[in-house]
């Protein structure tokens, strides 16, 4: 039971994490009609944030080291941790959640210059021209940062009291045995708040409504009086944003490097497809689903049978899903079919 409920608590954290990476994705085929070869690139920014926010919080001078005597010895020193003692140091491990400051307006500004510059442009063009253009923007934007912080991927650790792993056996009478990280529920957690709140924005607000009403049905909504252009930037820009966030509190999890962008766009995609292009609620389910699957197929006696099924089982049922329903778990009828 022990190994279960570890593996059930797996496949929710890896599900999490799918379905959210995805959702800006999702968000954006499924409310503006264009597929972001981009997205993954989105992540990738977002990850680099909290790599920026982590160098500007430890911005650092040389001062004599106290601690040796015989000679004049000096160490690199953060400034916040002179200026602010025990306060700076607090705040430069907590570097992670306070990316988050930083990733909102940045993320928002590049979705915004990436619609207005170069996506509305492409509205009514083909999918195959929406993801050659994207695709190529992604590929910019991976040398600007390969350029800028390197090759090699770079730490970025959580916050030393979440760290560690939290005894969850004891809390629900399992055992001392089920232990399972504090940073990995908070991006469960994390997820699913963004996810929430993504689904009340789009379908409980009139904003989000006129907007999904706009792309039914453009001139209609245009004649009412609403300008559509600009609702259509400002949801381009929160799935940009929700993306870099994605990416900002994945960092503790997998240390960024300039092509994590890409990795992630392929498992962005197969999830958006298995769940329906388009659909928010079959992005959600099919993460969920694919982690979990993912999860069981990771444990030693599956592996023993088949291996290396745990790096295949996500496109192995990729491919019997859409074999099975063409539009995916929950595709809507006449998206991405001739």
């Amino acid at each position: 039971m022990d190994a279960i409920f570890l593996q059930v608590l797996n496949g929710l954290d890896k599900g999490g994490a799918y379905a959210l990476i995805a959702l800006g994705l999702t968000i954006t085929f499924g409310t503006l009609g264009v597929v972001n070869f981009a997205h993954g690139a989105l992540f990738m920014l977002g990850a680099f944030c909290a790599v920026s926010m982590q160098k500007i919080l430890t911005i650092s001078k040389k001062v004599k080291d106290e601690s040796i005597t015989f000679f004049d010895a000096y160490k690199e020193e953060p400034y916040l941790e002179i200026w602010f003692g025990d306060t700076g140091t607090a705040i430069i491990d907590y570097s992670v959640p306070l990316s988050i400051l930083l990733a909102i307006p940045v993320m928002l500004l590049i979705g915004y210059v990436m619609e207005r510059g170069l996506i509305r442009h492409f509205y009514k063009r083909t999918h195959g021209a929406q993801i050659l253009v994207t695709f190529g923007l992604a590929i910019v934007l991976q040398e600007i940062v390969k350029a800028g912080f390197g090759a090699n991927p770079i730490p970025t650790p959580a916050p030393d009291i979440l760290s560690g792993s939290a005894n969850i056996g004891a809390w629900i009478g399992l055992g001392p045995g089920v232990v399972y990280p504090w940073w990995r529920m908070i991006y469960l957690a994390f997820s699913l708040l963004c996810i929430g709140t993504m689904f009340a924005f789009l379908n409980l607000t009139t904003y989000g409504m006129v907007v999904r009403a706009g792309m039914h049905d453009r001139e209609t909504v245009a004649l009412l009086g609403i300008d559509i252009d600009r609702r259509f930037t400002v949801v381009f820009g929160l799935a940009a944003c929700v993306t870099g966030l994605a990416g900002v509190m994945y960092t503790p999890i997998l240390p960024p490097d300039y092509h994590m962008g890409m990795d992630f766009l392929v498992l962005s995609f197969v999830v958006v497809v298995v769940g329906g292009m388009g659909s928010l609620g079959g992005a959600v389910a099919a993460g969920f689903l694919l982690g979990m699957l993912q999860s069981f197929a990771s444990m030693n006696e599956i592996k023993s049978i088949i291996p290396g099924i745990d790096q295949i089982i996500i496109y192995l049922v990729a491919v019997v899903i859409i074999l099975v329903l063409p539009r995916g778990l929950m595709g809507r009828k006449g998206v991405m079919e001739s």
